[in-house]
């Protein structure tokens, strides 16, 4: 049995654990993300081998490998390949008038928590997914995820067949989820062999409007948002 394919009941806490983890190793690799690799090791080891090993390998290649070497990488591998962006309404809608639609649904997902978002990023970035689900509204977060979780699945083999060191991250991620249903398996094969659709009409009038939380006693809370300095996103 291949490791993808055991999946183990995880505790609240080892969700939020495995998550913001991932949230972290994913973004843009800079001093703030080396500095917190330790930690990030130190708590998967409360994770099941199957979800922490993979995280733990991310968090290794990401402490011996020089900061310029990786955020080249990261440039090359995320900003560069269509198939292998951290965007997940990317793959079912591509640039197209209906993903605007889908991204709106992520940030009113968020308004329903009582949080809001910087606009300088946009809400369907798998680290700022797994942000929130960690840190936020674990169900609504979860179901975000499964929710494209076809696009995440295409990430992962774009990243595998590329050899790439990052889809460890994608894989510790997946381990999260309940195993593919039988739809989920054709939207993702369909996906990996045509692509997302290509009509490009820009997302401007979509991209990230302020929202206000209404009826939350706090009023609006930013979300923290991982940022990619000196990156493309």
């Amino acid at each position: 049995m291949s490791r993808r394919s055991l999946k183990p009941n995880l505790s609240d806490d080892q969700l939020t654990i495995a998550w913001q983890s991932v949230s972290l190793l994913l973004d843009y690799p800079d001093d703030r993300v080396l500095e917190r690799l330790q930690l990030v090791r130190s708590a998967s080891r409360q994770l099941p081998s199957v979800v922490g090993e993979p995280i733990r390998q991310l968090a290794a290649h990401l402490g011996s490998t020089p900061l310029t070497a990786l955020q080249a990488d990261y440039v090359t591998t995320f900003d560069n390949q269509r198939r292998c962006n951290l965007f997940l309404t990317y793959f079912a809608h591509g640039d197209t008038r209906q993903r605007g639609v889908a991204l709106l649904r992520f940030k009113q997902t968020y308004l329903r928590s009582g949080y809001a978002i910087d606009d300088s990023e946009l809400p369907d970035h798998l680290c700022v997914v797994l942000e929130y689900a960690a840190t936020v509204d674990r169900d609504l977060g979860r179901r975000l995820l499964l929710d494209h979780r076809a696009g995440l699945e295409v990430l992962r083999l774009a990243l595998e067949d590329a050899r790439s060191p990052w889809v460890t991250g994608v894989e510790a991620v997946s381990a999260t989820l309940p195993p593919l249903r039988g739809d989920e398996r054709d939207a993702v094969r369909r996906l990996a062999a045509e692509g997302p659709p290509e009509e490009e009409v820009g997302l401007a009038p979509f991209a990230t409007p302020a929202f206000a939380a209404t009826g939350s006693p706090h009023g609006t809370v930013p979300l923290p948002m991982p940022t990619a300095r000196g990156g493309t996103r």
